[in-house]
């Protein structure tokens, strides 16, 4: 997953309203992320995203890459 800030919205890319926090993605990744959630942890472990994605049939140990 990649998330990063970007000034520019194209002609084709999705817009979504979620908990007051404005997401856009592009239509061709549209498909990896429907469905997914995105949560926060600041626990013991360690804090940082956590990303779960219903859509992925196996993921790494590290959980940045899936296969569908």
């Amino acid at each position: 997953y990649d998330l990063s800030f970007d000034n520019e919205i194209k002609d084709r890319d999705k817009e979504f309203l979620e908990n007051g926090v404005k997401i856009v993605t592009d239509v061709s990744s549209l498909m990896y992320i429907m469905d997914m959630t995105l949560d926060f942890s600041d626990g013991i472990n360690g804090k940082g995203f956590e990303f779960s994605n219903p859509n992925a049939v196996r993921t790494c140990g590290c959980g940045e890459s899936f296969s569908f």
